[in-house]
């Protein structure tokens, strides 16, 4: 009944509700994809080359009004960026030293350079073939949207180019699917699949021991290029002590809650601190003063400057939210704000044992909107870490099994 059940599923039934992409264009730069991710409610932002080449075209089927109509867009999505792109870029030592310089960048420089990251798919591919395809390595399939887009939204696009948050691209609208839309599904019928959700991850064989790890006392510094390979993997780094005890994390899934003025503490602190540094409430002013000092001693003047900027603008949005009668501009949280107004994640980590069954560890990670989860023992020494890759792998290979 499973294999059934997903060959009858088109990928356009997993779109319905879904927003369109915001995007910018490939001729923006590091700057303006700093000012598009402060200003959307989105963790990451499509980017688009629309440069009219024969080699680059795509052809896209979309559905409106109960006719298939056929697009040819030369608009094709690269890559996608965020915070965390931006943060990372700027850890770099030439760029610590000349930050504002570092901004004007090509926003190729910040683009992850994976082939294959970001793919188009037809609305009309089947929900087996996304599941390949992820099983490659894509992460964000790019769908166009099956709705018609109106005349003068079109005339709109064309009489306002611009390089920021265009979400229109020859008439037609995309949404992207992830690794968590095609696991939620596969949970609503999880039913189909017994006795395989039942089952231990130990049982099934699916926790990695290929980890990402930093010890507690480590500078964070030494952490950037496992940050960079967490992003790419949709996974974390692993924070913990001599004994190999799980004490929290250094995640993406965090990192891309935060702004710029995030390098500035991840070049100057330990990686404990810096678990405290982007957890939930905020900076403490302990550690704001520490990075400060640091940065001083480092004399990165450059960075020296974007860090008070930024912090003397949260300062004063702080004070403003506090006789503010209206609310303040709709959206998950709002970068420019103070941390205390802004709903951010957690650094304490995601954790289950190796008894959990696999439907269980699926509802966490759901629950709390990562890609992961972190496997410990009783005495929370860190086993591995299972993916929601790796449980697609199981559903693929059941699905085989009985096809």
């Amino acid at each position: 009944m499973a294999v059934s059940l997903l060959s009858h599923v088109v990928i356009s039934d997993l779109c319905l509700g879904k927003p369109a992409l915001r995007s910018l264009s490939i001729s923006a730069t590091v700057a303006d994809a700093l000012t598009a991710l402060k200003s959307s409610e989105d963790s990451f932002i499509s980017v688009w080359d629309c440069t009219d080449h024969t080699h680059s075209s795509l052809s896209v089927n979309v559905v409106g009004h109960d006719q298939l109509s056929s697009y040819h867009c030369t608009c094709t999505c690269v890559g996608k960026v965020c915070m965390v792109d931006v943060i990372c870029y700027l850890c770099k030592n030439e760029n610590l030293l000349s930050p504002f310089v570092a901004l004007k960048a090509p926003i190729s420089e910040i683009l992850p350079k994976i082939p294959g990251l970001v793919m188009h798919l037809e609305p009309s591919s089947s929900l087996l073939e996304a599941i390949d395809l992820i099983l490659e390595g894509t992460q964000n399939l790019v769908v166009p949207i099956q709705t018609r887009i109106s005349s003068y939204s079109r005339r709109k696009q064309l009489q306002k180019p611009t390089t920021i948050s265009s979400t229109i691209h020859n008439g037609i609208e995309f949404c992207w699917l992830t690794q968590e839309d095609i696991i939620r599904f596969l949970l609503s019928s999880i039913g189909l699949f017994s006795p395989i959700p039942a089952l231990s991850i130990d049982t099934l064989g699916i926790i990695s021991t290929d980890i990402l790890a930093i010890d507690y006392h480590s500078p964070a510094i030494s952490a950037l290029a496992a940050i960079t390979r967490s992003l790419a993997e949709q996974t974390s780094v692993a924070v913990i002590d001599s004994e190999g005890t799980l004490i929290g994390e250094i995640s993406p899934f965090t990192l891309t809650c935060c702004d710029e003025t995030v390098a500035a503490a991840i070049t100057t602190l330990s990686s404990g601190d810096l678990m405290a540094y982007i957890d939930c409430g905020g900076p403490p002013e302990d550690l704001v003063r520490v990075v400060k000092a640091r940065l001083k001693e480092k004399k990165l003047e450059g960075m020296l400057e974007v860090y008070n900027n930024i912090q003397d603008s949260s300062l004063s949005s702080s004070e403003d939210e506090e006789v503010a009668l209206s609310p303040p501009r709709s959206g998950r949280y709002n970068r420019s704000m103070s941390y205390s107004a802004r709903l951010v994640r957690r650094a304490e980590a995601i954790v289950c044992h190796p008894k959990s069954s696999l439907v269980a560890v699926m509802i966490q990670a759901i629950a709390h909107r990562v890609n992961y989860v972190w496997v410990i023992e009783d005495d929370c020494s860190l086993v591995g870490i299972v993916t929601f890759c790796d449980m697609l792998k199981v559903f693929r290979e059941h699905l085989e099994t009985i096809g």
